[in-house]
């Protein structure tokens, strides 16, 4: 079980989550939704140690949650100039030698002998999700991990994160696409005014959407009404 207990997160004199608690199960996929600008990204960072937290607490099974549970991907990757694909993907794999980049790379059939300077966005998005895998770690945390790829990856990514889960990996996903989380996660929690507000498991997905953007729709009718002069 990862637990969040009363955090506090700020940058500077903003404060972007507050007294937010969660539970997150082992072994299952977690989505996290919200809208722009509500602190996705920050919660992730926060998790990763990118980010210190002002209070509260992260706990992995009654310990600290430290980096090396966790395998990463951001929103933007980037990456060294002049490097190749594999030289990437060997660098992540220094330590897990059952990782075989060529039985990988039979998904993706990226150019990884090209410097990756060469790739597109979308190559560059599978190239850095295959190096969160070869890390091998127990916690994944993908921050918009569908940004920038193809339907047909779509599919390919959701297929490796659900075997990833029952491979006994614990997954925490953030998608500005709905639907694209419905479809693999076991419980989906909804980041809003600093806290989450709720979270639904996957017999309760159906509703999901209507509990999110009943409030939002009600405000914003009325706005269009006002900005259309009616």
């Amino acid at each position: 079980m990862i637990t969040l207990k009363n955090l506090e997160v700020s940058y500077g004199d903003f404060e972007v989550i507050k007294n937010l608690n969660l539970e997150i199960r082992e072994h299952h996929i977690h989505g996290l939704v919200g809208l722009n600008g509500s602190g996705k990204t920050t919660l992730l960072t926060t998790l990763y140690g990118l980010k210190i937290a002002r209070g509260g607490k992260i706990a992995y099974k009654d310990a600290p949650l430290g980096k090396k549970d966790i395998g990463y991907l951001e929103t933007n990757n980037y990456f060294y100039s002049r490097i190749t694909g594999m030289e990437y993907l060997s660098l992540f794999c220094i330590n897990n030698k059952s990782f075989k980049i060529e039985k990988w790379n039979d998904l993706f059939h990226l150019p990884l002998h090209a410097f990756i300077e060469t790739y597109s966005t979308g190559m560059k998005k599978k190239l850095a999700f295959l190096g969160v895998i070869a890390l091998d770690s127990p916690i994944l945390i993908l921050d918009e991990p569908f940004n920038g790829i193809d339907m047909e990856t779509m599919q390919q990514f959701k297929l490796i994160l659900i075997a990833l889960k029952n491979k006994g990996k614990t997954l925490i996903i953030t998608s500005h696409i709905l639907e694209s989380l419905t479809s693999i996660c076991d419980e989906i929690s909804y980041l809003n005014e600093k806290q989450i507000q709720f979270t639904y498991d996957k017999n309760n997905f159906a509703s999901l959407e209507d509990t999110i953007f009943e409030r939002f729709n009600s405000l914003s009718n009325q706005k269009i009404k006002e900005a259309m002069g009616d």
